[in-house]
């Protein structure tokens, strides 16, 4: 049941993408500029929305042991030899 609200966000996305580049590319007339305005700040609301729910589960899934969200970042790891240039 998680694929059709992933799907569903990658609609989103690419709608919001195509109405960020009709805006940008053509001269349009005022009153439709603003409903495509208007449908891109929906769609970047639910593109958010969605963004902060799987933030939350990730938080959860990464919680300590007595439950307290737990933050990483992601980087890649340095190899060695990287820290043998810099000076002490």
């Amino acid at each position: 049941m998680t694929q059709p609200r992933a799907n569903e966000f990658e609609k989103a996305f690419q709608q919001l993408e195509k109405i960020v580049q009709r805006l940008e590319a053509e001269e349009l007339p005022l009153d439709e500029s603003l409903q495509l305005f208007e449908e891109g700040i929906r769609l970047s609301r639910f593109c958010h929305q969605r963004l902060e729910e799987v933030e939350k589960k990730i938080e959860l899934i990464l919680a300590d042991a007595k439950g307290e969200p737990r933050t990483e970042a992601f980087e890649e790891p340095e190899t060695e030899g990287d820290g043998e240039a810099e000076l002490e």
